[in-house]
């Protein structure tokens, strides 16, 4: 899809796993995922970022918690309740490799990371005014709603239906269009490669 957007000569894209990626050894100033580095083999993923990198080059791998928060006019307690109740009907479906929180996942990376000049940003939060509707589909790519998805089509898209009007009742809105700020919680670290 990326390649049929006709990219500018600079750009390219290629697929290659986290931990054989396609660059000469010393080739890569900038090596960064988001939302996807718990995945990734921690030790395997590190040797090979070494490998790639030219001194001087950076490591950024950041995500973000699972409990967004939305603010709509003076409504956004009850709105976070809400999604709350979204949250926890999920959280039976999480990977129990991630647990309740991926930031472990991401903290040991941290720790193994042999670096001295690097830092880890605990918490950086971000609005970004989205449609209802957005916030609704930014949570149904969750790979907990994605099992669940799979496992029941039909409890999927009645949760999802569920939480939306609950939200759209405690709005006093009808229009799933209606615009909410969207609060993501990311946390980060950075590491220069000597």
């Amino acid at each position: 899809m990326a390649q049929a957007n006709n990219p500018p000569e600079n750009v390219s894209y290629s697929q290659a796993p986290s931990e054989k990626l396609p660059f000469a050894s010393g080739e890569v100033d900038l090596l960064t995922a988001m939302t996807a580095a718990h995945w990734f083999d921690r030790e395997k993923f590190l040797v090979e970022a070494d490998r790639v990198l030219r001194p001087g080059g950076c490591l950024a791998l950041l995500s973000y918690t699972m409990d967004m928060e939305l603010e709509y006019e003076d409504k956004s307690e009850a709105l976070n309740s809400i999604c709350k109740e979204f949250y926890a009907a999920l959280l039976p479906f999480r990977d129990p490799y991630l647990g309740p929180s991926s930031r472990k996942i991401y903290m040991d990376m941290f720790e193994s990371c042999s670096y001295p000049d690097k830092e880890w940003i605990e918490s950086f939060h971000l609005k970004k005014p989205l449609p209802l509707d957005s916030y609704i589909g930014m949570v149904q790519t969750f790979s907990s709603y994605q099992k669940l998805l799979k496992k029941d089509p039909a409890a999927a898209k009645r949760l999802s239906d569920d939480i939306r009007n609950k939200l759209l009742s405690a709005m006093t809105v009808s229009s799933p269009e209606t615009e909410v700020t969207v609060v993501v919680k990311y946390f980060y670290w950075l590491a220069c490669k000597p």
